[in-house]
């Protein structure tokens, strides 16, 4: 059924040019080959999906922007993170199911993963377009994991976009404390706080790393005198719960 579905949208040939900048694209396709393990077929479907919309307007790259893969992007990671989740909990109830499938497909975690792997540095884009508004860059890395677990599917198929999203999304946004029911750690660490009688947590950012439009956040959490870790992340958020996360490991293991 899931091929029927979505099994029509590789049947329409690119019009694309392959003389454009093909040192960024042979990086780019050198990346790919060493993150999923094996060579492209059909390279013309992961440069589309690294083409921003605003890069095709001081170009004559000849093939579309990535929007069209994001569509089937979202649909192909949805499927699978929903049959991960039915299968991973058998006695919970949609409500549940729904809540913690947000946690794998919304913008913050497809982001977190786009940076985790360094999607962001093959994106073909206009600078410009960046200007002026920072969390620009952050929605495109997120669009981009999209498009790019689209273009896995109609290259090579259902195992192996399976393959991809179980390693480097459901297994690291897991490890990472991503799931919606379990990643309030900042709330955890203040409900221990109180319950142990001992004062509030306090988080301060110790730095921040790189450009302004793409910063990397380094925050530490004190609890006491006697607690403390730190925690980064591509926003201040991100970071204050890894730090938080950190210290519940660090103070229920006591």
């Amino acid at each position: 059924m899931f091929k029927k579905i979505f099994g029509f949208f590789g049947k329409k040939n690119i019009n694309f040019n392959p003389d454009f900048n093909p040192e960024k694209v042979n990086k780019l396709l050198i990346m790919i080959e060493n993150l999923i393990g094996t060579k492209p077929n059909r390279s013309f479907y992961f440069i589309k999906a690294f083409t921003h919309r605003s890069y095709l307007e001081k170009t004559n790259f000849h093939v579309k922007s990535n929007e069209r893969l994001e569509f089937l992007g979202d649909a192909v990671l949805g499927k699978i993170v929903a049959e991960y989740l039915f299968r991973k909990y058998p006695n919970e109830k949609e409500g549940f199911l729904t809540k913690v499938r947000s946690s794998f497909v919304n913008k913050e975690s497809l982001e977190e993963v786009g940076y985790h792997l360094h999607l962001d540095k093959y994106i073909f884009l206009n600078d410009k377009y960046l200007s002026n508004e920072k969390r620009k860059l952050g929605n495109i890395v997120a669009d981009t994991v999209e498009a790019f677990i689209a273009a896995i599917y109609l290259d090579l198929g259902e195992a192996k976009v399976t393959d991809f999203i179980n390693k480097y999304i459901i297994k690291y946004l897991v490890n990472n404390g991503f799931l919606e029911h379990d990643k309030n750690f900042k709330g955890q660490l203040l409900e221990y706080s109180h319950a142990h009688k001992l004062s509030p947590p306090q988080y301060s950012i110790v730095e921040q790393i790189g450009p302004q439009h793409n910063k990397i956040f380094k925050v530490r959490v004190k609890v006491g005198e006697k607690y403390f870790a730190e925690g980064v992340g591509h926003n201040k958020k991100a970071a204050e719960q890894q730090a938080a996360q950190k210290v519940l490991k660090e103070l229920n293991s006591l």
